[in-house]
């Protein structure tokens, strides 16, 4: 499978793309009009495994009333500025949900099916939080 995206310079340091003729996402390197690169790259690590996290969730038969992954990244100080570690923080309320439950769909997410944090270099250390109760 190839995956496609074209992603043309509007002005300044911003960027507007995504696969041809779909949807597009604006892209600004400032931070102003839109995340940047690197904020880009910490949500798609957060949708990734949160999609992830839902679906393994609904699975074990977890009825969501609300859920939201928090991501922070560390990144080095010199060039390049990559990230060196990744935190998450994953808040889950819902029916049926335990710490137990959560745990298990955010290892599995995180250690087997999201594929932008395979994506990345492997000497980024990923962690996580918790903070979930039953609504």
């Amino acid at each position: 499978m190839i995956n496609h995206v074209t992603l043309p310079w509007r002005q300044g340091r911003r960027f507007e793309g995504g696969e041809p003729g779909g949807p597009v996402t604006a892209i600004d390197s400032d931070n102003v009009a839109a995340p940047g690169p690197m904020l880009t790259l910490l949500l798609a690590a957060a949708s990734c495994s949160g999609v992830d996290v839902v679906i393994m969730l609904e699975k074990m038969r977890v009825t969501l009333a609300s859920f939201s992954v928090d991501v922070a990244g560390t990144r080095r100080e010199e060039d390049p500025r990559r990230f060196v570690a990744i935190h998450f923080t994953y808040r889950i309320r819902g029916a049926g949900v335990d710490e137990n439950k959560a745990r298990r769909a955010v290892d599995l997410s995180i250690e087997k099916y999201c594929s932008v944090i395979h994506s990345l270099a492997s000497d980024i250390r990923i962690t996580y939080d918790l903070d979930v109760a039953e609504v």
